[in-house]
């Protein structure tokens, strides 16, 4: 899985990345927005597309975060029992 970093920052491919609260906020108007209809279907296609890409933002965020936390707290338990 490819690594992010900050908001803003250049992933190396020349693309800016997207931090997690940015990705959520993008993904929440996508719904919106396909919740709302009216648009043509080639739009709806290519929201679906880009709510696929948020969602896969937000959940590698998350597996890091998750990784992060659970790293802290075997550090915890080691220091704990040592």
């Amino acid at each position: 899985m490819a690594k992010t970093g900050a908001a803003g920052e250049d992933n190396g491919s020349g693309e800016s990345v997207l931090g997690y609260e940015q990705a959520r906020d993008e993904l929440i108007e996508v719904v919106r927005r396909l919740e709302a209809g009216g648009t043509t279907l080639e739009e709806s296609l290519a929201l679906w597309e880009r709510g696929e890409e948020l969602s896969k933002v937000c959940r590698h965020w998350l597996e890091g975060a998750r990784a992060r936390l659970d790293a802290a707290l075997a550090s915890e338990d080691a220091a704990a029992e040592g």
